[in-house]
């Protein structure tokens, strides 16, 4: 019996969530049996520092009651020590793994400790320990987009227009179809494959670029189903886009302009009947579609959910503040640093965005007074400056990926970057990847030596192993890199 590709990845996520589960529950209970243990070793001690013999009793001598006030004073320790350990710890790592919510006083104290101080615990301390797994691509050419689906699967987008599914268990790949536009759809010239990739908040849709690279595509989770096509909203490649709630995705195109789509469940757009056409899947036309002032070419976007407000990056060296609710373009800024500024990130809790160019990553706030503040930290060279291609925040940490194979972490509350215990620069350094040793590379590159670029970069939903992909950084040699650091 023939099974297609969405319904073998339906049963393998179905099987991954079930062993997840069970190792779980596994997990609470050996947690448990440890907490019981420690908990009747501590009773043993109260027992005995608090018993008193009878002998003892009747005899005064100074030996005896100094031997009385040292047990006392480790039984008031001993005492301190709470033994219902063994009932609130396999809870509340139960809660906080599948995400229960917290009744009381003291569980939502709990809760405000894991999220705030161990996660910026593991964000300041993890990367000095993670260590690589590459993975096998195949002979695909550079993955400029990636995304966690669960906790075993990536699904990534690659310069040759693939969308694929991997799980960084056992290098099994799925091949997602691309989804074809209609004959109205005037594709781009050179089309530059798939830049982007968005889950929605409730993890149920995914956006990505269509078969032309100037249309959107919106797949359903998890089983990958073709939801809709976008389309007439761009003449250029799609570079960046994201989701502002479940229903309304953004998208920024290098033809200038930005473009705001309304989905439903249904595929249905408040502008169009989305009617399915000979593909079997619907088509929609964008909400709304407005030109981005004083940018030449979009390159990225990102928002800042909480206040409202989206940066864009144009490859004119300038950031573009607009309004998230009217989708209005509110100012323009130039940046400092002119060269390669291909990428941006926003941390919600900071309420900065970021700019990674040849060499800097520039920090913009936007929130005192309207006015922009803008500071900047530079990167260490180690093999000229090839540039930042891939940011992001966790926590208080960035996280940067560069041309040169390298990812780096800059702490912001210290201000400098991550060093190991040899007192050197705390960075992963991506593996050899695969390079296609063709004719163009035989009479152009033969001489030289190129690491993978790290286009894209994701840390898992715990924050604990980071996905890092791309490939060789020139334009004309055909190679990928994947890997895992856990």
């Amino acid at each position: 019996m023939d099974i297609n590709p969405e319904e073998l990845l339906r049963r393998r996520r179905d099987l991954t969530l079930e062993q997840l589960r069970q190792s779980q529950r596994q997990l609470v209970r050996e947690i448990q049996d440890r907490y019981n243990e420690l908990g009747i070793a501590v009773d043993h001690l109260r027992s005995y520092f608090s018993h008193d013999d009878s002998d003892e009793d009747h005899d005064n001598s100074s030996s005896t009651k100094m031997k009385c006030k040292q047990r006392n004073k480790q039984c008031s320790k001993f005492n301190k020590i709470a033994r219902p350990l063994s009932s609130e710890t396999p809870r509340i790592l139960r809660d906080r793994e599948y995400g229960h919510l917290t009744s009381s006083k003291h569980d939502n104290n709990i809760s405000k400790f894991y999220s705030d101080n161990l996660r910026d615990f593991v964000s300041q301390h993890l990367p000095s320990i993670l260590k690589e797994k590459e993975m096998n691509l195949g002979t695909i050419n550079k993955i400029f987009a990636s995304k966690w689906l669960n906790d075993s699967q990536v699904v990534v987008g690659t310069k040759c227009n693939k969308l694929m599914v991997m799980d960084v268990r056992n290098n099994n790949l799925v091949h997602i179809q691309s989804l074809k536009s209609t004959k109205e759809s005037i594709p781009a010239e050179c089309p530059c494959g798939i830049h982007s990739i968005a889950i929605n908040p409730s993890r149920t849709l995914l956006a990505t670029g269509a078969q032309n690279t100037n249309d959107l595509a919106v797949y359903e989770l998890p089983t990958f189903d073709p939801l809709c096509v976008g389309e007439q909203a761009h003449k250029d490649w799609i570079f960046d886009m994201d989701w502002v709630d479940d229903e309304h995705v953004i998208t920024g195109s290098r033809d200038s302009s930005l473009a705001l789509w309304c989905v439903d469940s249904q595929g249905l757009s408040t502008e169009s009947a989305g009617e399915p056409h000979m593909h079997g899947h619907r088509v929609i036309v964008p909400f709304t579609a407005k030109m981005c002032n004083q940018a030449h070419r979009v390159r990225a976007l990102t928002l800042g959910r909480k206040r409202g407000v989206m940066g864009v990056l144009s490859m004119n060296a300038k950031f573009h503040f607009w309004d998230i609710q009217t989708f209005r373009q509110l100012e323009s800024v130039d940046l400092t640093w002119k060269r390669e500024n291909v990428c941006t990130a926003s941390s919600e809790e900071m309420g900065l965005f970021a700019v990674g160019s040849q060499a800097y990553v520039t920090l913009l706030d936007q929130r005192s007074g309207g006015e922009v503040k803008s500071t900047w930290l530079q990167i260490p060279s180690r093999h000229g400056e090839r540039g930042i291609r891939s940011l992001s925040f966790n926590q208080n940490m960035i996280t940067i990926g560069t041309g040169d194979g390298r990812v780096l972490f800059f702490d912001m509350r210290i201000s400098k970057f991550l060093y190991n215990i040899d007192n050197e620069y705390c960075e992963l350094q991506a593996g050899n990847g695969w390079l296609r040793y063709d004719a163009n590379y035989r009479e152009h590159f033969n001489q030289c030596q190129y690491p993978n670029a790290i286009y894209t970069h994701c840390y898992d939903e715990n924050k604990v192993r980071l996905f890092a992909a791309g490939g060789p950084l020139p334009a004309g040699l055909y190679g990928n890199y994947a890997g895992l650091f856990y």
